[in-house]
């Protein structure tokens, strides 16, 4: 943006849950302004009832998950683009509304407590017990590890959100995750749940989950290495 050049102002629609709340905004915008930035302006200055979650808007705690235009994103992250007039904002799919665009998240930590999502370590381990870094292992593993629990894949899953069943990307990123690590005692416990009602045969591999990852995991290809069976890559 040339210097001086001032920006257009942002029209942002809101879904609200109150009948009569304001659901229509207009917000002078800035450079680089993100979504919660939007969001913040508008409760500032605009409309003080409005209901959202934000925490450490650095990308990591992951509450400030949302759809924009459609596509589940976290708010924080998501930068408005110069170029558009304007935008549409609306709580994550597939949850209970709370109220405007805060959800009710437990049903995706139901999914994510059913793989056992922490390392129950092996007995006898030698203490600090490593993996190469180099080994097939670590290369497995390393591109899923930075999940933050944020939902995005969940929201843009068209299976999660029908019913209360389906682990859900998320959770079955996880299970391939301690599956795949050799220092692990629950690989085939975990197995069972995956391979159960609900796991891995529910995906229909439609890629929302790995389109949408503020991370940039890719939760399709977990699933794809667990139904193998062999959590091998294809």
């Amino acid at each position: 943006m040339s210097a001086g050049r001032s920006l257009v102002p942002l029209f942002v629609k809101l879904q609200r849950t109150e009948k009569d709340a304001l659901t229509s905004f207009q917000v002078d915008r800035f450079p680089a302004m993100t979504v919660l930035d939007v969001l913040l302006a508008i409760q500032r200055e605009l409309d003080a009832s409005i209901g959202f979650r934000f925490s450490c808007r650095v990308a990591m705690c992951g509450t400030c998950t949302l759809r924009v235009d459609g596509r589940s994103v976290l708010a924080c992250q998501s930068i408005v683009p110069e170029a558009k007039k304007s935008i549409e904002i609306a709580p994550m799919a597939g949850f209970p509304v709370v109220r405007d665009l805060i959800v009710d998240t437990e049903p995706f930590w139901e999914q994510w407590k059913r793989v056992t999502p922490y390392m129950a370590p092996k007995q006898g381990l030698d203490e600090p017990a490593r993996v190469h870094p180099d080994s097939e292992e670590r290369k497995a593993i390393d591109p899923a590890l930075d999940c933050i629990q944020c939902g995005a894949c969940y929201s843009s899953c068209g299976v999660a959100g029908l019913g209360k069943t389906f682990l859900g990307p998320a959770a079955l990123n996880r299970a391939m995750v301690l599956i795949t690590d050799s220092r692990d005692a629950l690989g085939q416990e975990r197995l069972d749940v995956v391979s159960s009602e609900g796991g891995v045969d529910r995906c229909h591999l439609m890629y929302g989950c790995t389109n949408v990852c503020p991370k940039g995991l890719d939760p399709a290809r977990a699933i794809r290495r667990l139904r193998t069976g062999r959590v091998e890559d294809k």
